[in-house]
């Protein structure tokens, strides 16, 4: 097994987490309520994860993912994610969506549309509900049927979804982001 190497680090939205390997990440995991409930959450999907300094590659993703998190334009479509264990259907569904721009949205039928097949698209759902490093990989940037904003399996569900669509510039057709939060979280 390779080894592990984890770094929990701030963002505009909060307490982000990376796991990365010799081959790249292995996994990303967006804000839970604190940097230890981030920290926890992420070692409970690698275990055996130890905290690190990261090198200059991931240094970099951190930097990205902070620069597209407050809102600028950044595309980590070139960030290695080591896909080893990845199903072949997945890998062809992440292929279409990495290289989807801040935002831009795609629907899950559009994309099951460019693998060949129009009725892929709750497949292409699935694989979206697999991703293990959201941001990097933008499932956020895939959407149901006529712009609505679908499912979104991280932390936050579709409010989280939706703010990260916001912060990117996005128009989804379904409610704002604002409009899927009760009156005092709105404030």
């Amino acid at each position: 097994m390779q080894q592990q190497n984890l770094i929990i680090f701030d963002t505009a939205i909060g307490p982000c987490a990376i796991v990365w390997g010799e081959r790249g990440l292995l996994g990303v995991q967006i804000p839970e309520a604190d940097a230890a409930a981030t920290k926890a959450r992420m070692l409970k999907r690698f275990p055996n994860a130890q905290e690190a300094d990261p090198p200059a590659d991931i240094q970099n993703v951190i930097e990205g993912m902070r620069a597209l998190l407050r809102g600028e334009r950044r595309d980590l479509v070139d960030v290695a994610i080591d896909d080893e264990g990845v199903p072949e259907f997945n890998k062809r569904v992440y292929a279409i969506v990495r290289k989807l721009p801040p935002g831009q949205t795609m629907t899950y039928g559009e994309i099951a549309e460019r693998l060949g097949d129009k009725n892929l698209a709750r497949a292409v759902g699935q694989a979206m509900g697999e991703n293990r490093c959201p941001i990097v990989m933008p499932c956020h940037r895939v959407l149901a049927a006529s712009g609505k904003s679908g499912g979104f399996s991280a932390p936050g569900g579709v409010v989280t979804k939706l703010k990260l669509l916001t912060i990117e510039g996005a128009q989804p057709g379904g409610p704002g982001l604002f409009d899927a939060l009760p009156l005092e979280a709105r404030r």
